[in-house]
């Protein structure tokens, strides 16, 4: 009984000391294994959030390109399309003027003539069968009023019982302030002259001007817009002189 009484005495203060330690160990392993979790769980979360704040940007940036691409096809489909019908319209109003239509002058005056499109009317203000001036006027569709001084024609034709010369020194103060330029055209076998510019604060366009017998022919187009048209159809200009 003694013995294993000593033996009890000297065992127990031993076995405490290491279960202690051991206890101290194992605490110290959950501790680690915890802080280990904690860590690795933010860890995680950091990882989770920075990949769905990049997934959102992302998303975010590719519907705004997106858009911006949309956007831009779309003008750029717009703007094909109205080039397109401003192209299809200019085909179909150029082909409306054909075919072609003849302007006659009156055969005292000598007898001029040329093509003007079908889509125009004239108004003859002052046919000049008593003599004097004779004046006509050319538009699509219809001549507006002629009284307005400041009223734009696609083209005017004024047959005056004017000498050539004076006719064209007439226009020598604005040829040389520049805002008219002169240069030489013929028709017909007929020389005359060209002016281009401004003829006053309101009309800008292109005039020639030819003597026919003892008078002086202007044709004049009101606005640059019938530029082309005024240019086509002098070319087709025939005198009987």
């Amino acid at each position: 009984m003694r013995i294993t009484c000593i033996c009890s005495v000297l065992y127990s203060p031993v076995k405490r000391k290491y279960n202690d330690a051991m206890i101290k160990i194992n605490d110290t392993r959950e501790k680690g294994f915890v802080n280990s979790w904690v860590v690795a769980t933010i860890g995680l979360i950091v990882l989770v959030t920075g990949v769905t704040i990049f997934a959102i940007w992302a998303f975010m940036n590719y519907t705004d390109q997106k858009t911006n691409v949309d956007t831009r096809i779309e003008a750029a489909v717009a703007t094909a399309k109205n080039t397109q019908a401003t192209s299809d319209e200019a085909k179909f109003t150029e082909r409306e003027k054909q075919p072609m239509r003849l302007f006659v002058g009156p055969a005292d005056y000598g007898r001029v003539t040329f093509n003007y499109p079908k889509t125009w009317s004239v108004y003859v203000d002052q046919n000049a069968s008593d003599g004097g001036t004779y004046q006509a006027y050319l538009n699509p569709k219809v001549v507006p009023p002629v009284g307005d001084s400041s009223q734009k024609f696609a083209v005017r034709v004024t047959i005056e019982e004017k000498d050539y010369d004076k006719a064209v020194t007439s226009y020598d103060s604005q040829v040389k302030k520049g805002d008219l330029k002169a240069s030489s055209v013929k028709a017909d076998g007929v020389s005359g002259t060209r002016l281009d510019g401004s003829f006053s604060k309101d009309i800008r366009g292109s005039a020639v001007i030819f003597k026919i017998r003892d008078k002086t022919l202007t044709i004049r187009t009101d606005a640059n817009t019938f530029k082309n048209d005024f240019n086509a159809l002098i070319k087709t200009i025939e005198f009987n002189q």
